[in-house]
Order: structure tokens, then C-alpha cells, then sequence
């Protein structure tokens, strides 16, 4: 009805989400239990200590803890929780599909084998299915402040793993980590048949986006924030519709911007780009999907029908099959329509 609230409409709006790093999902109670179950030491006494330190200024420093909260993950089971925890907290949100990005490098360098880490998660994604009747696709992201021979390695290790994901993914410190280092190893792994994303223009400038864009020949790009300061990649973003996974929240907490009141998106849609709302790091960040949708509309004034179409946007940027997208988009209509 007209009188739903904007709030209520965001929480019963079926969604995809394509912008999640799953060890970002890891909550400071979670971090506490593995630590214990695993006899691993971290530097903190408490679940309030750990979310004490999970305030910080800029993407260095919220690095240096996510890579600290990831020494509790060990085993097959502890992958499988962190898993599923994040999607028992997607299905709340309506989230009915997932394309999650993990580091195998996080893990491999610190011991931990790389069967170990895809088939606990691909037990979390199994269960979600099963139980939550959520759909995901997992995206292996190459760390970009490791070199590309690193970068090959991982892409060698992961090969047997390959019907169990989507796509590879380029993340962590962007600034002095240009597209470009990765071109060859982005080229390998298109061959192999994976779709093809990477993190541009979050602390990096439009140059990068053009190098991802140009060199990388990306599918889908993660975040794009600062092709806003370029004309002419903004006419060319829009007329390629070139999805951006945009994460209001992320970009709050890493002062990407100063204040929610101003974000791109507004802008972003009005020029025609393809944007979609995500959630990047949650339990860093402040927020799962719904509210980064909630706030970023509070902060910019969005409409009913801006909300809608990024959650229309979401499933149409997602690498899900073209009868799937259309079966869920026909869902995003359905809810648009009954609360009219």
C-alpha cells in the first residue's frame, strides 16, 4: 500500500548482492568463538574490544585487522560457519542470490590449504540453498598488493576448484596497485571461462577504471565511484550499462566520502549508469544490504522507483543465467506492484 514506509518496502524488496567479501562477514562474536574453538590467540579480550577496533579512518588500516580476524579461520567447518552466517543474515534481508569474493591468498600464505577453504564455503553455499533457498556464486579475488606471480599461483592452485566459481575478482590496497599489473593473469583466467571483476576508483583515480575497462576487460566493476570525475568514462559507462557494485556503507566507514549526503549515487543515476547497492565488508562496515539501501536513501532522498531498480539493477548485473535473472526480477516487479 501507499502508506508503506520506505523502510518496510527496502525489507521486503527481493535482491541480489554482488559486492560481499565473505571474511568481511566475519563478526566480532564469531571471530571470538573460533578463536577459542581453534586455541588461536588474538589481541582482544572481549566481543566489545573487537568491536571497538573495528572503527578506523581509511582502507589501510581496516585491512591490517581483516587480515588479523582472519588467522581464527582454520578448518573446512569454521570456512562452512563463517558462510553461512553471512547468508543466514542475507535470507533477513531478502538477498535471494550472492556472488561472494574470498581471498585464497589470506589463507593459503598463513598455511591453511586451499581445498580446505572452497569446500567449507561451498558447504555454506550448499546449506543456503538448501535451507535458506538462497542462490550464490563464489569469486575468487587476487590480492593486488601481492605480485602476479602470486597472482598465477593461486590461479594454478584453484584450477581443479573451477566448476565451483563464477568468476576472479582483483581487491585490497588499490593506491599503487594498478589493473595493469594484473592483465596477463586477468587474460588467463577469462580463458578458463570465469567472468572477470575488479575493484576500481575506490581510493584509486578514473585511470584505473579505464586500465580495468581497457586491459583487464572486465564483466562488472567493483565500486566505480571515481569515474564520476571523468566525462567522458561516465558516457562511456552508461552506454556499455557496465554494472558497478557500489557500497554506500564501505565508502562512509573508509571516507571514500565525508558524508552519506554525498554520494554519487544519485548522480550516478541520473547519468544512466548501471548501479546496483552492496554491502562489502558488513561486519566492518556498519551494515548488511538492507541498510545500505536504508541509509544511503535517508542520507540522498531516493524514491520507491530508484529503490527498485537497483534491486532490479542487481540481479540483471549478476552472473546468473538469463531465465534465472528474468525469474527474479519477475520477483522484484511482483513486490513493486502488490505495494503500490
Amino acid at each position: 500500500s501507499p502508506s508503506m514506509s520506505l523502510d518496510a518496502y527496502i525489507a521486503g524488496l527481493p535482491k541480489a548482492e554482488l559486492h560481499l567479501h565473505i571474511e568481511g562477514s566475519l563478526e566480532p562474536e564469531l571471530m571470538f568463538e573460533l578463536a577459542q574453538r581453534n586455541g588461536v590467540a588474538i589481541p582482544f579480550d572481549s566481543v566489545e574490544a573487537v568491536r571497538a577496533a573495528y572503527d578506523f579512518s581509511n582502507l589501510q588500516d581496516f585491512l591490517d585487522i581483516y587480515y588479523a580476524g582472519a588467522n581464527v579461520l582454520l578448518t573446512r567447518r569454521d570456512f562452512e560457519d563463517l558462510a553461512f552466517a553471512y547468508f543466514r543474515r542475507a535470507a533477513a534481508d531478502n538477498v535471494r542470490h550472492a556472488e561472494i569474493f574470498f581471498d585464497p591468498q589470506t589463507h593459503t600464505d598463513r598455511g591453511v590449504p586451499f581445498e580446505v577453504v572452497v569446500e567449507g564455503l561451498v558447504a555454506g553455499m550448499d546449506r543456503a540453498k538448501a535451507e535458506l533457498g538462497v542462490t550464490s556464486g563464489l569469486i575468487l579475488s587476487f590480492l593486488r598488493h601481492l605480485s602476479e606471480e602470486a597472482a598465477f599461483a593461486t590461479l594454478e592452485a584453484a584450477t581443479p576448484y573451477l566448476d565451483h566459481f563464477v568468476g576472479v575478482g582483483l581487491d585490497s590496497s588499490e593506491v599503487g596497485h594498478p589493473p595493469s599489473k594484473f592483465a596477463r593473469v586477468f587474460a588467463a583466467a577469462g580463458e578458463l571461462g570465469l567472468k572477470l571483476c575488479a575493484h576500481a576508483g575506490e581510493e584509486g583515480p578514473p585511470a584505473y577504471v579505464r586500465e580495468a575497462l581497457d586491459l583487464l576487460h572486465i564483466d562488472r566493476m567493483d565500486h566505480g565511484n571515481r569515474s564520476m570525475e571523468d566525462e567522458a568514462l561516465i558516457q562511456r559507462l552508461a552506454a556499455s550499462q557496465m554494472t558497478l557494485t557500489v557500497c554506500p556503507l564501505s565508502n562512509l566507514k573508509l571516507c571514500v566520502v565525508k558524508d552519506l549526503k554525498d554520494h554519487p549515487v544519485p548522480e550516478m543515476l541520473r547519468r544512466g549508469l548501471h548501479v546496483t547497492l552492496n554491502s562489502d565488508d558488513p561486519a566492518y562496515f556498519g551494515g548488511y544490504v538492507n541498510e545500505n539501501y536504508r541509509q544511503l536513501a535517508q542520507a540522498v532522498g531516493l524514491t520507491r522507483e530508484q529503490v527498485t531498480l537497483l534491486a532490479r539493477n542487481s540481479f540483471e548485473g549478476s552472473f546468473l543465467a538469463e531465465a534465472d535473472k528474468a525469474a527474479r526480477i519477475a520477483e522484484v516487479e511482483a513486490w513493486a506492484a502488490r505495494s503500490a
